[in-house]
């Protein structure tokens, strides 16, 4: 008689089994190469990483990010793990972070005793099966890392750097040190399981609002001018807070410059409002938070980011709209900023509670730009007129009733593919 065939004596066993062969992320890798340098990256969610290490790897925060690098060049390059994250795990440290609890099992046993008092006899079986048990997770957890070590002309290597967990979408940038030289690549890796809201939108599905309309740099910044200056509410008879941005990129490179630092937003259904209600009880730090609708052009926001800083009531939020405009080939995106400092009640919503913004919303703007620099993403930056200049003194305000003021211009930016030397003009 087999023992699994005994639920109890089942329950006096760990037993800890890997898929090595379960490989599925590898239908989203991606590969970039330069000058004989390939770089071949998968990023796995939840499912995958369950499935290939044995272990709930998601629900520990920890994230396997599949590396193959392949040099056909002439000199050795070597991977900058802290380049790819400074938070990144050891191996050892992911593999701890999976363990199975003696501390559980002991506990675990000690309820089961009140009903059966001979099972403590048995609890160093348990303790001895969890222990075996976290010397394969060790084991497997080691022989699948990328050894961190030169890769030689002719040479490959490839396996698991282990980081902290991001949804939706993973920036992932790899740094390789050769004798005389840096090769950078910066990969956007989709992962599955996030059901982030613009996913929703056909417009980001190369569903143009529009005829495109091709605009030189003078062109672009009248048209701009004509564009709408703040957003609304539904109905669009009430003006909500000032579009104080625009930014010139595909949608892929705006997830690329923005990521790691900014996240995606949930849809709001009953769950994501639960996971909102629970992170503003606790202070839970809840990064793929809902955003309310803001509408401009006549429709909600085409997509939305937030960083999120202390708790959930102290978040930025941005929303970006596509314009038929075009830039160098490249589509145009209105967008609003703003930067929330705390909550208040209000009439005005559903919940009868609203975030309160900074009054400052060119802070808010600014941030951004700083941001993008500080990213060295931007080509090419500058402010053109937006909803117009208002002091503290006359503040303007926004569909919930906060006050801002501004100087009432909108920052542009043109926004890199890759790492660039920012240039600034000002175009206003």
């Amino acid at each position: 008689m087999k023992i699994d065939s005994i639920p109890i004596l089942r329950r006096l066993w760990i037993s800890y089994t890997t898929s090595p062969a379960a490989r599925s992320f590898m239908d989203r890798a991606e590969s970039q190469s330069q000058d004989g340098v390939e770089v071949t990256v998968a990023v796995l969610d939840a499912r995958e990483s369950r499935a290939f290490f044995g272990v709930p790897m998601a629900k520990r925060g920890v994230q396997p990010v599949w590396l193959r690098i392949e040099n056909h060049g002439l000199t050795p390059y070597r991977l900058s793990l802290v380049g790819i994250d400074p938070n990144y795990y050891s191996s050892y440290e992911a593999a701890g972070a999976n363990h199975y609890s003696s501390g559980k099992r002991l506990l675990e046993y000690g309820v089961l005793a009140l009903w059966f008092l001979p099972l403590l006899l048995l609890l160093p079986v348990k303790l001895l099966a969890a222990r075996l048990a976290n010397r394969k997770i060790d084991a497997f957890f080691s022989e699948q890392a990328f050894k961190l070590r030169p890769v030689p002309p002719g040479g490959a290597e490839e396996g698991f750097v282990f980081t902290p967990l991001d949804a939706g979408n993973k920036v992932v940038h790899i740094k390789l040190f050769g004798f005389k030289d840096t090769k950078e690549f910066v990969f956007t890796a989709s992962v599955p399981g996030l059901n982030a809201d613009y996913l929703r939108h056909e417009i980001l599905q190369n569903e143009l609002p529009g005829p495109p309309v091709e605009c030189d740099l003078p062109t672009l910044r009248a048209r701009l001018a004509e564009s709408p200056c703040t957003t609304t509410n539904h109905s669009g008879l009430r003006a909500g807070d000032p579009a104080n941005l625009v930014v010139v990129g595909e949608f892929p490179t705006l997830l690329s410059a923005f990521g790691p630092r900014w996240d995606l937003t949930e849809v709001i259904t009953l769950a994501t409002c639960a996971k909102t209600f629970r992170a503003f009880l606790t202070g839970w730090e809840y990064r793929y938070s809902p955003v309310s609708a803001l509408y401009l052009f006549g429709r909600c926001q085409d997509f939305a980011l937030q960083r999120v800083r202390h708790s959930i009531n102290e978040r930025l939020h941005l929303r970006l709209w596509a314009t038929p405009l075009r830039y160098q080939g490249l589509p145009v995106w209105v967008g609003q900023v703003s930067r929330d400092i705390g909550v208040r009640f209000t009439w005005r919503t559903w919940n009868l509670t609203t975030h309160r913004i900074d009054p400052n919303v060119d802070e808010a703007r600014d941030y951004v730009v700083e941001d993008l620099f500080q990213a060295e993403r931007i080509e090419l930056a500058g402010y053109v007129d937006g909803v117009g200049a208002c002091d503290p003194s006359a503040p303007r305000h926004n569909l919930t009733g906060d006050t801002y003021y501004t100087d009432g211009k909108r920052a542009a930016m043109l926004v890199s593919q890759t790492r660039t030397t920012p240039k600034f003009v000002a175009w206003s």
